[in-house]
């Protein structure tokens, strides 16, 4: 199979799945296909501008509450939703982009990606991944994260 078969069968699973697929299958539907130990969904809280924590997995406790809740523009998730656009990191370990808080140094993660969930316009929520290896995503990566990204998204309505 070719990496833009597999794309599309991950693509094509995640589409397939009923309205009520927790965000917990979802996550895990992603991090499988991309081998990441760490992930994460926020949720877009209109009400309060704020990113609001709903699914993580291989998040270090030290680093939990600088996450549950992020303000557009901060971090690399702020900063994917403010410019409704994925932001990137080669290596979190030695970063000097200001992108990525420094407490992201702690997940031991090098590779990472944040990318907007964006349905009909509307930002719902960030989809983050990340890798314990350098990693600098391409372009067809980055295009499947967004459509997986709007596919969550679709689900993510209060």
């Amino acid at each position: 199979m070719t990496a833009h078969q597999a794309e599309q069968n991950t693509l094509h699973a995640i589409q397939a799945l009923p309205a009520s697929t927790t965000p917990k299958e979802l996550l895990d539907i992603v991090i499988t296909h991309f081998a990441c130990p760490v992930g994460t969904i926020h949720r877009m809280d209109d009400t309060t501008g704020l990113l609001h924590l709903v699914e993580k997995r291989g998040i270090p406790d030290a680093i939990l509450s600088a996450i549950e809740r992020i303000p557009l523009g901060k971090g690399m998730a702020g900063l994917a939703a403010e410019r409704r656009a994925p932001v990137t990191v080669c290596n979190l370990q030695t970063d000097q982009s200001g992108q990525a808080k420094p407490a992201a140094k702690l997940t031991g993660m090098e590779g990472s990606i944040a990318v907007p969930m964006l349905v009909d316009g509307s930002l719902r929520g960030v989809l983050g991944i990340a890798m314990p290896t350098a990693h600098q995503f391409t372009e067809s990566e980055t295009t499947l994260l967004l459509q997986l990204a709007t596919e969550i998204g679709k689900r993510m309505i209060d």
